[in-house]
């Protein structure tokens, strides 16, 4: 995949890079509005949003903001738009609004689109800051979501306010409070983590060596450009 490349960057955003369940930023409004999938999708979005329009007025900026006041140029574009956005929710989706509450104005120090602006936008080119942004946004969507829809089945017995589970059920309230938020994160993360397992770099011999293996393999492999040697530190490690 082309580095840079739409796909590779929404790709990256979504998969490699999720902000929520690989890179572990954004937590508190994860912890916080993801009481109900309306609210986890609704969160995700509106960070999306701007998060996708401030790296593409920080990517076009990125060569006029002095280096010395970069940061507080990035907070003021992202201000911007958390305004608009705010003002847009209020207006229009007022319900949301409500649900979301503090969490909208907080969206301008939310560490994700702070580090997406340092990290890459003020970096990179327009169009593939704007298929970072959406990468990143479609990652933070997808994860607040699931982790909504997981504790609204389990702790209201409804998926977006639709009834799903039969009225005899007993609905586990811990997992609307802020207990239930840790236990479905940490779940989705064991998930995804058991997922990547095997999807190591390919060693000297061309074979593929799962880094979290290497402790467990058995035999000496060169991986990643070291040489590990199971139960018995090699010459190079030695005098390392």
């Amino acid at each position: 995949m082309k580095p840079n490349s739409p796909i590779e960057r929404i790709s990256n955003g979504i998969i490699k890079e999720n902000p929520t369940l690989v890179l572990l930023l954004g937590m508190c409004p994860t912890l916080a509005v993801t009481t109900s999938g309306m609210n986890g999708l609704g969160m995700g979005l509106t960070t999306a949003v701007i998060l996708t329009m401030s790296n593409m007025i920080i990517s076009m900026l990125r060569n006029v903001i002095p280096d010395k006041v970069r940061v507080p140029g990035y907070i003021v574009v992202v201000a911007s738009f958390v305004t608009i956005v705010e003002f847009l929710l209020q207006a229009y989706i007022p319900s949301l609004y409500s649900a979301l509450g503090i969490y909208i104005p907080l969206i301008v120090v939310n560490c994700i689109i702070l580090g997406r602006a340092e990290a890459y936008a003020g970096k990179n080119k327009v169009a593939a800051s704007i298929f970072d942004g959406i990468g990143m946004g479609l990652g933070f969507t997808l994860a607040l979501t699931i982790i909504g829809v997981v504790r609204e089945l389990i702790g209201a017995g409804q998926i977006f306010g639709v009834r799903i589970m039969p009225v005899s059920y007993e609905p586990v309230t811990i997992f609307i409070l802020a207990p239930g938020a840790f236990f479905v994160l940490a779940f989705l993360i064991a998930v995804q983590n058991k997922l990547k397992v095997g999807s190591g770099r390919p060693n000297a011999n061309g074979q593929t060596c799962a880094e979290e293996k290497c402790a467990s393999c058995g035999h000496s492999a060169v991986c990643g450009g070291r040489i590990f040697d199971i139960g018995n530190k090699t010459e190079e490690e030695k005098g390392a």
